[in-house]
């Protein structure tokens, strides 16, 4: 039986952080357990389903000397298989709620509900934009996988932006923001300034920030916009989806604002020399030697920061009459 990572930094009374295994580069996500005075327990974002992960779960709880019958409340930042994954199973096992905000849930139904067709629509969506048909075809393939991550779906509850919630005898705000994923939620603790930031804002690393048919039109927009908002709150740690608890919160949305700003100004003088299609700016960005789930988050990435161009005015789009289409300066 493998032991069940611990926290590498010290939490508060009553909060554990639990790293759940998941698919390389991040290895692990963060879950949270909170736990009442009276033992009942909320846990956020319980990580992605597979064997290995529904034993670690089980192994934390005991440790905790807790059983599935004491989880109160399952709580979900965001849609994304590494944090939605394993709510459906958790909720059958505790028959506990699984809350997450109203366009969280339309995402999930998008990506993942019945009759979903993102395995289909994102590779032809890439294909217009000038990847290879044999990057494609992997990309579907790999679209595939997460089914098996996020089976059963949750039945949901919904979380209103800027009610309360209560976790770990705390009052927690719900704060709405996009970009990483829309209806993404955040949780702040005003008494104690601390925030539950999911994948909003990361502590070493920049949140994927992804452009797909049929969901977010701006999403870089979107999630500058919430950097914005999320900056303007009094955080004295934070506890984040991925990496370690940390404390310098409001440099950390500085950090990133000004990450996005340098690669649109990139992005920018690449076209300025040329016009060329997603996937050629896409390999100048990141280069060419990523795998398929690289590959579709920096392509993805890509398309935001270019549609962010377009909304700036700075660059326009056209279709060839071969069918790609490619972004030119104006």
């Amino acid at each position: 039986m493998r032991r069940t990572r611990t926290e590498a930094l010290s939490m508060p009374e009553g909060m554990h952080r639990i790293q759940i295994t998941m698919s390389f580069p991040l290895r692990w996500v963060n879950s949270y357990i909170l736990i009442e005075p009276d033992g009942q327990a909320s846990i956020v974002d319980p990580g992605p389903r597979t064997a290995e992960t529904e034993q670690e779960w089980r192994e934390a709880l005991a440790n905790l000397g807790l059983t599935f019958e004491d989880i109160h409340q399952i709580v979900l930042t965001h849609h994304h298989p590494d944090h939605l994954g394993l709510s459906g199973w958790m909720q059958q096992m505790s028959g506990a709620p699984v809350l997450m905000s109203a366009r969280s849930r339309q995402e999930t139904d998008y990506m993942w509900g019945d009759g979903a067709s993102i395995e289909e629509r994102l590779p032809e969506y890439y294909l217009l934009h000038g990847m290879p048909q044999h990057k494609t075809v992997e990309i579907k393939e790999h679209m595939k996988t997460f089914i098996s991550q996020i089976t059963p779906l949750p039945k949901v509850t919904i979380i209103a932006d800027g009610g309360t919630l209560r976790m770990g005898g705390k009052a927690w705000i719900p704060v709405e923001t996009g970009g990483h994923a829309p209806g993404h939620l955040s949780f702040y603790a005003p008494e104690s300034r601390e925030i539950l930031c999911g994948d909003a804002v990361l502590p070493q690393i920049s949140p994927n920030i992804s452009l797909q048919p049929g969901s977010d039109p701006e999403p870089l927009q979107s999630y500058m916009d919430g950097l914005r908002r999320l900056s303007s709150l009094t955080v004295e740690c934070a506890y984040p989806g991925h990496r370690n608890p940390f404390t310098r919160f409001t440099e950390r949305t500085t950090e990133l604002l000004a990450h996005h700003e340098e690669r649109l100004a990139k992005l920018t003088e690449r076209l300025q020399e040329s016009s060329a299609h997603a996937y050629d700016i896409c390999l100048h960005l990141f280069g060419d030697r990523l795998g398929t789930h690289q590959l579709r988050f920096a392509m993805s990435e890509t398309l935001a920061h270019l549609q962010e161009l377009i909304r700036r005015g700075l660059v326009s789009q056209e279709q060839q009459p071969e069918g790609i289409i490619y972004f030119s300066t104006l």
